[in-house]
């Protein structure tokens, strides 16, 4: 559980100062945009939680297995490790405007196209084995289209940020998605109307997200390249090769044009490899205790005999994951200057202590506190981890390492939520023992081969 660029001639650039300046993130990023920025991150994270708060309950009216359940996501996790690197070389080329517009006309799409398979479902007017199919089918336009808009913006706010304030800028925009998660959850159970049922949330937050991209449209200045871009095109989904110049003047992030293209960026590049392994493992981690939270909700409070009441408790803990997450991006990074190197290794050792509490938690007040613990470690880290690639490599490289990142997080999400609704339900302890075992792979792994926060901080970038 993902983005500077010239305006055309009839909308004036701002004034933002170089990269190298000590001038915070809003006069970087002047509030407006950040704004805008920020509510597109902040539709889709609301969207999707609310969809999380209420599928384990959509599951059990079905009669669908668990399993099947967490494996309905796989198909579009899949497209977005695929899409996500095209779509941020787009982004280089064509603007970053145009790809979250793209991705917030995925994300409303594939929203009203499950509500409606579902709603059908749940009155039985098609058999549940089809609806999940066709929930499937509409889910994949998520990571087919929605995938445009998280590179788009991390781009955006990573090419516009000195690298000093890169961190802090990066984790304002990851805590849209920890404020989408607390809202998300809250207002799903709200929207399970008397028509609609289990699949109100789905027809809502369709309708917030075309809210949403028209305001995006409307106020976000038109960013599109007024040249053909030079570079080479993306080996989809491994690797990038980005026409994107950027140039720390004026707001543009393109270059001056004797600067040459950067080279194409691959996985394996030295600079960012640590960062990207220790992304997969704990984005590993995080989705498989993120698959299992809505059933061990259902299991352990006894409501899967009533699915419908259980959208309440699971938004609970949710909304206690979420609180916990924003507690780590808007008040521990800040407050105490948290590195990336930092930020990464302290979040995995408390998402550790979490997991355990979560695991063995048996009444709602002990499954939502380890819940919470755990999503504040993973508050930490995930900023931590997408900062430390942002800087390991060159301001021109922003758009590609955005995709590629991108990547990393929805590669988690394939078959990770699935295998570890599997196991805990055939045997539960053995799921919990590899979550821990991968959080702690990353400890080690973090510990020897991520650069020091000084190292990644004193370079011009």
């Amino acid at each position: 559980m993902a983005d500077a660029d010239p305006s055309r001639p009839a909308i004036a650039p701002e004034n933002e100062p170089a990269p190298g300046s000590s001038a915070s993130i809003s006069s970087n990023i002047s509030r407006g945009r950040m704004s805008l920025l920020f509510t597109v991150m902040l539709v889709t994270a609301a969207g999707n939680t609310a969809m999380q708060s209420v599928m384990p309950s959509i599951g059990t009216a079905l009669g669908v297995n668990d399993v099947w359940i967490s494996l309905a996501y796989s198909w579009s996790a899949l497209l977005w490790v695929a899409c996500a690197p095209i779509w941020a070389r787009r982004s280089d080329r064509r603007g970053r405007k145009q790809m979250m517009a793209l991705g917030m006309i995925g994300f409303a799409v594939s929203m009203a196209l499950c509500g409606a398979v579902l709603w059908f479902g749940l009155r039985g007017l098609i058999t549940a084995g089809l609806t999940l199919g066709l929930f499937a089918a509409a889910r994949s336009l998520y990571g087919l289209l929605g995938s445009a808009a998280p590179p788009a913006v991390q781009a955006y706010v990573a090419s516009r940020t000195a690298r000093s304030e890169r961190t802090k800028a990066l984790s304002l925009i990851s805590s849209s998605f920890g404020l989408g998660t607390v809202i998300g959850p809250a207002l799903a159970p709200l929207l399970v109307f008397p028509l609609l049922g289990l699949v109100g949330p789905f027809v809502a937050f369709a309708l917030f997200a075309i809210a949403a991209l028209a305001v995006l449209w409307w106020f976000l200045p038109n960013d599109e390249p007024q040249f053909a871009a030079r570079g080479m095109a993306y080996d989809a989904p491994f690797g990038s090769g980005s026409s994107a110049r950027h140039n720390n003047e004026q707001g543009g992030d393109e270059a001056e044009d004797d600067e040459p293209a950067p080279d194409k960026l691959r996985w394996t590049d030295k600079r960012i490899r640590p960062w990207l392994v220790a992304g997969l493992l704990g984005g590993h981690a995080h989705a498989m205790i993120l698959g299992i939270a809505g059933f061990l909700v259902l299991d352990r409070l006894g409501l899967r005999d009533d699915p419908a009441l259980g959208a309440g408790p699971v938004g609970i803990v949710l909304m206690s994951g979420a609180f916990a997450t924003l507690l780590a991006q808007w008040g521990l990074i800040p407050t105490f200057h948290m590195g990336p190197r930092a930020s990464t290794l302290w979040g995995i050792f408390i998402a550790a202590a979490g997991v355990v509490m979560f695991a063995i938690a048996g009444e709602l007040h002990g499954i939502a506190l380890g819940f919470a613990i755990a999503s504040l470690g993973f508050g930490l880290f995930r900023p931590g981890f997408v900062a430390g690639a942002s800087l390991a490599v060159s301001r021109a490289e922003q758009g590609q390492i955005s995709g590629v990142v991108a990547s990393i997080n929805g590669a988690a999400f394939i078959f990770a939520p699935a295998i570890g609704v599997w196991l805990y339900n055939a045997t539960d302890l053995t799921g919990w023992v590899i979550i821990v075992a991968l959080l702690l792979a990353v400890a080690v792994i973090g510990w020897r081969g991520l650069q020091s926060d000084e190292a990644l901080t004193q370079h011009a970038g």
